[in-house]
């Protein structure tokens, strides 16, 4: 029986790189094809998309002080799906104004998820439940995820519009 592996090792199998100001480490593994048409459809704003299809990642996240997913929001929704290692923890905060919290690990009968759809517009942020070291978790998007949908959040305007979550926002805010 081999061990379980370890969270080095899960970054040099999967070659996990940083993912840039969310924090953590990923890699994609899949994005989808083009539209079949050939032309990009245009989005809401006007603007022409050209997302693929899909897209998905395998990602990282360790215990360390600094290893966190920074609280952002994406135009789409968003299925985070649970892999190996300790339950994350997911602060979701919503564009009415609510908050909660997700938590996926492998304890589904006790209420954790091994897959949670984060919808559209929703602040999301998460980090390694307290007294675990490291949770392997994938995200997949359709359409696919681009740099330019990522919007980073802000810890004064976020604690200003959710009062109630101001130590959490700040602990899951990066510059």
């Amino acid at each position: 029986m081999t061990h379980p592996p370890t969270a080095e090792e899960l970054i040099a199998h999967y070659a996990l790189e940083p993912i840039p100001r969310e924090g953590g480490l990923f890699r994609r593994t899949w994005a989808g094809p083009e539209r079949p048409d050939g032309r990009a459809d245009e989005r809401p704003d006007g603007r022409p998309d050209e997302r693929p299809a899909g897209t998905a990642i395998v990602a990282l996240l360790t215990a360390r002080p600094d290893d966190y997913s920074a609280l952002h929001r994406l135009p789409t929704d968003e299925i985070w799906h649970f892999y190996l290692g300790d339950p994350l923890e997911l602060l979701l905060l919503g564009p009415g104004g609510d908050a909660r919290t997700a938590v996926l690990g492998p304890d589904v009968l006790g209420g954790q998820h091994v897959q949670f759809t984060v919808p559209a517009r929703t602040w999301m942020g998460g980090r390694v439940v307290a007294g675990g070291a490291w949770s392997l978790f994938g995200c997949t998007m359709a359409p696919g995820f681009t740099y330019g949908d990522y919007e980073h959040g802000d810890a004064a305007d976020l604690t200003a519009r959710y009062p109630a979550e101001a130590a959490r926002i700040v602990s899951l805010c990066r510059p």
